[in-house]
């Protein structure tokens, strides 16, 4: 037994020599890769190679960008090709994770909420459904189980220190039981609701960059106006600096984020 002692020390030597290989080979790369390696290893122990429903895998990307064709003859892959991948690769595991934290069946039609990769970050669709009520009636009171969703996504956003848009919208034929409270208002502070709940379990208030309530002018695609599919908040979640940082929204946000809205939509800014 004392004769094989070297073998496990060179073993261990080996291994510790691998791993500053890879620390240093790490360290040499671009900026966006370390970032993007860094978040990854944020959740070790999911596979971001999986295929999961509602979500977009980086692998079925179009390669179009790094063909042989469109890239250098030598037919190496861009940086910021790698890095997006790594990115997607992540966001794919996170959106992973959060689903078995959940305990949710992605296959249901009816499922509570969809997750989606996006070119920035995550969209999260919360539906507010007849089986699993968000919100308490034509209230902006979350039920038992929406205060449970919004605490994990807390959990979840402030983990990746995401920045976060919430986007209030509901079903067409709503009637209000008041002449000065109408779809607008609902959506509004339904999305505001949610921006609070974020704040109280875990997200920084300057994280939050922007609340609006569109009411019933944004059906989901395929779904008819009245369907209660429609009645949903959605969080767009992207990467970005610390709260507070003048980083500009990223191009593929920026539509969204300039877009224009009318008098009744409303727009809470951060807390300073």
């Amino acid at each position: 037994m004392a004769g094989g002692a070297w073998k496990v020390a060179y073993a261990d030597f080996v291994t510790a020599m691998m791993a500053l290989f890879m620390v240093l080979w790490i360290s040499a790369q671009d900026k966006k890769i370390l970032i993007a390696t860094s978040h990854y290893f944020q959740s070790p122990f999911s596979s971001p190679l999986t295929d999961h429903s509602g979500i977009m895998p980086f692998n079925k990307q179009s390669n179009s960008s790094s063909s042989p064709s469109s890239d250098d003859s030598s037919g190496k892959e861009k940086p910021d090709d790698k890095s997006k991948q790594i990115e997607l690769s992540f966001l794919n595991s996170v959106a992973a994770d959060f689903y078995r934290l959940l305990h949710l069946d992605q296959s249901t039609e009816e499922k509570p909420l969809d997750i989606q990769v996006t070119s920035d970050g995550l969209r999260v669709t919360l539906f507010d459904r007849s089986k699993h009520p968000l919100f308490a009636g034509n209230t902006s009171q979350f039920t038992e189980s929406g205060q449970f969703l919004m605490e994990s996504l807390a959990w979840l956003i402030e983990r990746n220190h995401f920045r976060v848009m919430i986007d209030g919208h509901t079903r067409a034929g709503f009637v209000s039981k008041r002449d000065d409270y109408s779809a607008w208002e609902l959506s509004s502070d339904r999305a505001n609701a949610a921006r609070r709940s974020l704040v109280h379990y875990a997200v920084d208030s300057g994280q939050i960059e922007r609340v609006t309530g569109y009411a019933d002018t944004r059906p989901l695609p395929g779904e008819k106006p009245e369907s209660e599919s429609n009645q949903r908040i959605t969080l767009s979640l992207s990467f970005g600096g610390k709260p507070g940082s003048d980083k500009k929204v990223d191009a593929g946000l920026a539509p969204l984020a300039g877009a224009p809205v009318t008098h009744r939509t409303a727009s809470v800014p951060p807390k300073s």
